[in-house]
């Protein structure tokens, strides 16, 4: 069968690819079909790996497929991914570890490896260059794809290359993943949650505005509970109420988030598919196993969330002009301070000594949950530099460098501050006393590298 002029088609197999005309796919003999009208014509994509975080752990780990697994901290950490079987139960990303393990107490919890997941990210990423060179990430486990034009180069239609992709990745990568496809990315994103795990939905235009119209408001992507609020409040509950107001009306009384929604509830979205991202941001942060409000020990959980955000831009080649500081209280108030420095810095030892004023002006006797620290106003690194007022700061500066050498090459643990080795060592006492349900990858402290992509699983 000739796959190369397929444009009249309507019908796919969600196995090889092929045209089908039947019920069966005459290739390789799978129902499983893809049916659409405007099949051939739709372009847009959004790629979503499922339950990513969860789906590379399971691979690894045949003993826990079948379980209902979390990735996250221990008991006062959060969760940052859930699977699908964990999902059942309620559990979802964001939601304190001790409400996630109530609602499924049999779940195998698993400390994130990050660096895992971004490595099996980027081979998912040059799979989909594979394809077109329109990608925007979204996230470590999802993009959006433009594959507009690539039908000449492939000889395909761009369904059937993410039919394959699918494939490509489930093969070679071990997960699987779903796609949205349509003509706008609003819509291909919509797409891609209709049909989880290792789905394939498309929203064509003849179809697009009934297929929304009695659609809630809080199912339009970006529409968070506090905008539905106060949505509902206006009397806007679904798209089609919407619609029924004025662009000017939605403008007035919601900004250009509301301005945004009208359009969005006319299936209309005008954004290019932008292969360029720019990072924003680069912090750690880590949530207690119980609750801090010893000033050294508080110090020394700063520093540790100090190194992470220092090893993650030296890595990535960034240096920033604005450092900021985080801390959770005991009632979950969220304190934030920033700072302001003459020229972009990145090691630890700056960052930290940055914070510490701002963590000694706060920690005034009151509990505390987390603490982060992060560096924004991002800029490729000038090198270290002296202060007037720190002879001694180049000096350290000079140090950290030659431990960041010997950490390189013979293991993070091999150079180590006071207070690394004093956090070294209670993490290996937490490891010993860790309850038997847990998981032996699990940990009770969560970090976390965020940027201008929205973390998702």
């Amino acid at each position: 069968m000739n796959l190369s002029k397929p444009a009249n088609t309507t019908k796919l197999c969600r196995d090889c690819a092929a045209p089908v005309s039947k019920d069966t796919c005459l290739i390789c003999n799978s129902t499983r079909l893809l049916h659409h009208p405007e099949i051939a014509s739709l372009s847009i994509a959004h790629v979503d790996c499922d339950a990513f975080y969860c789906s590379v752990e399971k691979r690894d780990n045949p003993d826990i497929r079948d379980k209902p697994v979390i990735v996250g901290g221990g008991h006062r950490g959060v969760v940052s991914a859930a699977c699908y079987h964990a999902r059942i139960y309620g559990v979802h990303s964001a939601m304190p570890m001790f409400k996630a393990l109530k609602l499924c107490p049999d779940a195998v919890v698993v400390r994130g490896d990050m660096k895992k997941y971004a490595r099996e990210g980027t081979k998912i990423r040059e799979m989909m260059r594979d394809l077109t060179p329109l990608i925007e990430p979204l996230s470590i486990d999802e993009a959006f794809l433009d594959l507009s034009g690539t039908q000449r180069i492939h000889g395909q239609t761009p369904a059937q290359s993410l039919i394959k992709l699918q494939k490509h990745i489930a093969t070679e990568v071990g997960v699987t993943v779903s796609v949205g496809l349509s003509y706008n990315k609003f819509l291909a994103k919509t797409a891609s949650d209709l049909d989880k795990p290792n789905g394939f939905a498309v929203i064509g235009k003849a179809e697009a505005l009934n297929f929304l119209a009695d659609k809630p408001v809080g199912f339009i992507y970006g529409v968070g509970p506090a905008f539905t609020r106060r949505l509902n409040k206006a009397g806007i509950h679904t798209v089609m109420d919407v619609r029924r107001q004025s662009d000017k009306s939605m403008a007035e009384q919601f900004g250009d988030m509301g301005l945004h929604l009208a359009r969005l509830a006319r299936a209309e979205d005008y954004r290019d598919v932008k292969p360029t991202s720019t990072r924003k941001s680069v912090s750690a942060e880590t949530t207690f196993n119980e609750d801090i409000s010893d000033i050294e020990t508080l110090k020394d959980k700063l520093w540790q969330v100090c190194q992470r955000t220092a090893d993650s831009s030296k890595a990535k080649n960034l240096a920033g002009t604005v450092v900021t500081f985080k801390l959770k209280t005991a009632q979950f108030e969220t304190i934030t301070r920033r700072r302001t420095l003459p020229q972009p810095v990145q090691l630890a030892d700056v960052i930290f000594r940055t914070c510490l004023p701002l963590l000694e002006k706060e920690a005034n006797g009151r509990k505390f949950r987390l603490i982060g620290a992060g560096i924004s106003g991002l800029s490729p690194p000038v090198g270290d530099s002296g202060d007037l007022l720190d002879p001694d700061a180049v000096k350290r500066g000079v140090i950290e460098r030659a431990t960041d050498k010997a950490r390189a090459k013979f293991g993070k643990d091999a150079v180590m501050t006071g207070r690394g080795f004093k956090l070294a060592k209670e993490r290996e006492n937490r490891a010993a006393s860790l309850p038997s349900k847990i998981h032996p990858d699990a940990a009770p402290d969560t970090s976390s590298d965020t940027s201008s992509d929205t973390s998702k699983d």
